[in-house]
């Protein structure tokens, strides 16, 4: 250190900042928001399925043991209560994701986050109280709007994600096991109980919250950089004025400058119209991104992964051999959650566009041979044990295949990530939604339905090969980049050859904050001595 300076290193083509076990911590913690939206998933299938909740909300006496197919097959919800339960809660988190992009904007996305924990928990407590169908559907939207999205962070990204996909699994794998306890209970408790429970979850992550500091990127997009420098020494564990936080710091603050020089702000309709500039061939145009971000998060809803954890406990209680179609759920959802960890190893050691492509490869054959073994050995007789257990076996494989491979990136340029972010959650809630009105009709047996059975996963099937060919020819490798450098790499290459891009160099250097691998003088006085917060929106906005 020479007069107060700090020299960066010569290469910087990468800024490889150190991630503590604290940033990993943090980030896992900013994860756990994954559990609403996998224990929402698990508790529904099993409470549709109860005897209890069927006769209380249909006025069906419970089958007595012994009692023919006709008359277990008539016990079950009707198929439009089926999806307007399930899905309401998606119609809810659809618009609340949409809100959530705004509020994250002006109050951040933790005040966002603890926000849509105290509005999850009034639905909740509506839903718990619930004796008929209208309070039931009222809570389940309010809840919705209580789901606000997450972010993902610099390098430890696909870990994040999966660490999302983690959380999601365990809720699912919580919902199941309280299920299971409580299916056979006859009083309001059998369905009040997994409900209730969920409270539990938005309490903690509230809490939790005030713990966790806002993203250094929000803070820069404010003008804060003394904030947004401390929160990068939390996460990084270096002292104040580092190099490496000099440089972390300057890039993000060079790629803010330069992408707020290039689009244009416009104010509020502006900046939700700077999702759809420019040309729909220009790989590198907000327009492409915002498309491939909500397309991909439609692709995750086509694969039918939801169809197992929203109506899984019904299906296997209609195919008829099966004496506890409770535990089968269970050991879904086990598969689920010991097969999640690996997507931590392989998504940072293959990258993101290699396991999507083949995840959907090893899903739509699993799928179709569910759907071939249905419609072949398991439809003549409702007692075919070993095709039935065939079929179990490759759905757990085919959730094997997505709990390691499918999962969202985030590909959005720092002026319109909010508003990128927001529409691509709206659209995996809005799939989500559309999934789950359509698949009760699907599969229902009343007049006018489709009785399609094990026959759907032939809908699954085909449309993962969609899923298949959508990856191959779509989706760019951001393995080992910074959101910075996705940015760059969209801009120079193809997704086909994007596994083959390196970064060469970075927005500090183009903007002139680095001057021959040393930083800028201005820039080394503003990350080490901080910028005051009173005028610090008016030095970098």
């Amino acid at each position: 250190m020479a007069g107060g300076g700090l020299v960066a290193t010569a290469d910087v083509s990468r800024i490889e900042a150190p991630v503590t076990m604290k940033a990993y911590l943090m980030c896992a913690f900013a994860s756990f928001g994954g559990i609403f939206f996998g224990y929402d998933s698990g508790y529904i299938s099993g409470v549709m399925a109860m005897n209890y909740f069927i006769n209380l909300y249909t006025g069906i006496p419970v089958p007595p043991p012994g009692a023919s197919d006709a008359v277990n097959n008539a016990f079950t919800l009707p198929a439009w209560k089926k999806s307007l339960i399930t899905s309401i809660l998606s119609a809810g988190t659809f618009f609340g994701a949409l809100i959530a992009g705004d509020l994250a904007d002006w109050f951040g996305r933790r005040t966002t986050i603890i926000l849509g924990c105290f509005i999850f928990i009034v639905g909740v407590i509506l839903q718990t109280a619930s004796t008929a169908l209208g309070l039931l559907v009222a809570g389940r939207l309010i809840a919705g709007f209580g789901t606000c999205p997450k972010s993902h962070q610099k390098k430890v990204r696909g870990a994040i994600v999966s660490g999302y996909q983690f959380c999601i699994t365990i809720g699912i794998l919580l919902a199941s096991c309280v299920d299971y306890g409580t299916q056979n209970r006859m009083n309001t408790g059998s369905y009040r109980i997994p409900i209730a429970i969920q409270m539990l979850w938005a309490i903690i992550l509230a809490i939790g919250l005030f713990l966790l500091p806002e993203s250094p990127r929000y803070y820069v997009k404010k003008g804060n950089l003394a904030k947004a420098a401390h929160v990068l020494t939390r996460l990084r564990g270096e002292p104040e004025g580092s190099e490496y936080i000099q440089q972390e710091l300057a890039e993000i603050v060079a790629n803010h400058e330069y992408e707020i020089s290039v689009i244009p702000g416009g104010g509020y309709i502006g900046s939700w119209l700077n999702c759809f500039r420019g040309g729909l061939w220009k790989p590198s145009s907000n327009l492409r991104r915002t498309i491939l971000g909500t397309s991909l998060q439609m692709m995750q809803q086509w694969t039918g992964i939801n169809f197992i954890f929203y109506f899984g406990t019904t299906f296997f209680k209609e195919l008829g051999t099966i004496s506890n179609p409770f535990l089968i759920g269970l050991i879904t959802t086990l598969v689920n959650v010991c097969s999640t960890p690996l997507s931590f190893w392989i998504i940072e050691r293959f990258g993101r566009r290699t396991i999507l492509i083949w995840g959907a490869l090893g899903m739509l054959i699993c799928e179709f041979i569910v759907g071939i073994v249905g419609v072949t050995a398991a439809a003549p007789s409702r007692h075919n044990s070993s095709a039935v257990s065939a079929q179990i076996a490759f759905i757990c494989i085919y959730i094997f295949f997505f709990a390691t491979t499918w999962g969202p990136g985030e590909i959005f340029p720092l002026p319109i990530r909010s508003r990128g972010v927001a529409l691509s959650t709206a659209s995996n809630w809005l799939w989500n939604c559309i999934i789950a009105v359509i698949t009760p009709y699907m599969v229902g047996t009343d007049p006018g339905e489709a009785n399609l059975g094990s026959r759907v996963f032939f809908v699954w099937g085909s449309l993962c090969t969609a899923c298949f060919v959508y990856a191959y020819i779509l989706i760019p490798e951001t393995k080992g980049l910074s959101l910075e450098q996705v940015d760059r790499m969209l801009e120079e290459t193809t997704p086909r050859n994007s596994a083959k891009w390196v970064p060469h160099s970075t927005f500090a250097a183009e903007m002139g904050m680095t001057d021959k691998g040393t930083l800028a003088p201005e820039v080394i006085e503003k990350v080490t001595h901080g910028t005051d917060a009173e005028h610090a929106e008016t030095s970098v906005v």
